[in-house]
């Protein structure tokens, strides 16, 4: 993977040279000399972000019914508590 580093105003001069550069990498966009964005390909952003699926889509999913899940059982025990 490629880092490259432009400043706003080569962002602005020459957007499909970024473009390019973000299929290798990240592009990290400066104002100021300081960082303040960063420009990657939406592939990545997806891969990145991901859509994280809640228990029921986790849940729903085909073929889960095929497979053996027999969790142990556990044995929760008291205690006696000492007041003294």
């Amino acid at each position: 993977m490629t880092i490259t580093t432009l400043s706003s105003r080569e962002l602005n001069h020459d957007v499909s040279n970024a473009k390019k550069a973000a299929r290798k990498g990240p592009v990290i966009i400066t104002d100021r000399g300081k960082p303040s964005h960063v420009l990657l390909t939406y592939e990545e952003f997806q891969r990145l972000t991901g859509r994280r699926q809640s228990l029921v889509d986790g849940l729903s999913m085909p073929g889960l019914s095929e497979i053996d899940f027999m969790p142990s059982r556990i044995e929760i025990k008291t205690r006696e508590v000492d007041l003294s």
